[in-house]
């Protein structure tokens, strides 16, 4: 009889073990990013700003009364890597979401595994067809290029005045679809560019491209450029040709890696930003706790992924559910959310923020100048 009951006390005090561990389980959110390859200061930028995030949700109790737990893939900068990394971040059929990268090439590389599985996937990718191809599950924490080159058009033409354009880009997902956006929008303002210059990411000589755009006669440089490493290259090299005219361009154009690099050659230059310091009690507090823990200037490669592991986490607690379909429901939901980033609405698309803000580089300080923004009514 002893032994019996014995037995049947260990039964139980093991189905208490179970149940306190099940009790505790973490919500698992898989994360691609870019931790080796060319493309790796961004990535540790971005896994510095998805770990802070995690640490304030689960040091506020988590989610659902269970902790999250970030499962960080390496992807080496490259397409194949993303597509290898999603596909074993989504083998064992535990996640309740995905993050994935800056990169909008890497985002299309990954999309069908996206929608097989059916998980939802925050992005900062900007190419404007991420979420307009028909993939329910992708939602993006950065604006479009849609709206980065309606900023970009608005400021150079009826603000600084200038009329003689030329566009440089990289000619992956990112850089051809903006300067597609910019071309039309410039058009419907009455302006035709005077050349448009195209590129592979990671070149290293810019000087036919530069000369090109000497002998245009442009009074101002727009670029879509993917890569800040490109970015650095191009700045040096664009100066030391002696084009010094007026430069708008995408947010790779003020990051810390791209500043790093160019020195003098980007000051004076103008950026869209979807992330700026004083644009936002929000993005000013932020700042302020990345520069103390990191030591480093805070951009856009560790804010977005910052916000992305807020509106996950908001969005599960707002479902009451782990499950990816309810997930991507509250998400689509979200109205009004006050990230560092911007105030996230989410549209039909999966977009959350709909406007920029304009900056300037001021002999290397980044200098809020204004937010053009264009929410959906």
């Amino acid at each position: 009889m002893k032994s019996r009951i014995s037995s049947l006390c260990a039964v139980a005090a093991l189905a208490a073990v179970s149940l306190q561990a099940q009790a505790v389980d973490s919500i698992k959110v898989g994360m691609m990013t870019e931790s080796t390859g060319p493309n790796a200061e961004a990535g540790i930028y971005q896994i510095n700003g998805a770990k802070m995030a995690l640490e304030e949700v689960n040091n506020a109790g988590g989610v659902l009364g269970r902790p999250l737990e970030l499962r960080i893939e390496d992807n080496q900068s490259t397409n194949p890597g993303s597509v290898l990394t999603v596909s074993k971040l989504t083998s064992g059929g535990d996640m309740t979401a995905l993050i994935g990268s800056v990169r909008s090439t890497q985002i299309q590389a990954v999309s069908p595994i996206v929608l097989k599985v059916g998980l939802p996937m925050v992005v900062g990718g900007t190419d404007y067809r991420l979420t307009h191809a028909g993939n329910p599950w992708i939602f993006r924490a950065r604006p479009n290029d849609g709206y980065s080159a309606k900023v970009i058009a608005d400021y150079g033409v009826n603000t600084l005045k200038l009329k003689k354009w030329a566009i440089v880009h990289s000619t992956d997902a990112f850089g051809n679809g903006g300067k597609d956006n910019l071309i039309e929008t410039l058009k419907g303002m009455g302006v035709t560019p005077v050349t448009v210059q195209g590129f592979t990411s990671n070149s290293q000589d810019f000087t036919p491209i530069v000369l090109a755009i000497k002998q245009s006669g442009a009074d101002v440089v727009s670029t879509y450029i993917a890569n800040s490493t490109d970015v650095g290259i191009f700045a040096k090299q664009l100066r030391q040709l002696g084009v010094n005219v007026a430069w708008v361009g995408s947010p790779s154009i003020s990051t810390d890696t791209a500043m790093k690099l160019a020195g003098d050659a980007l000051y004076g230059t103008f950026s869209i930003a979807d992330f700026a310091v004083e644009s936002s009690p929000e993005a000013q507090a932020y700042a302020t706790k990345y520069k103390a823990r990191y030591k480093l200037e805070p951009d856009l490669y560790s804010s977005w992924a910052y916000d992305a592991v807020k509106i996950l986490a908001l969005a599960i607690k707002n479902a009451n559910s782990t499950k990816p379909v309810d997930v991507k429901k509250a998400i689509h939901n979200i109205k009004d959310y006050k990230g560092v980033e911007g105030t996230y609405t989410f549209d039909q698309n999966g977009d959350g923020l709909h406007g920029y803000n304009i900056v300037k580089n001021e002999k290397g300080n980044i200098v809020f100048v204004k937010h053009i923004d264009f929410t959906p009514k």
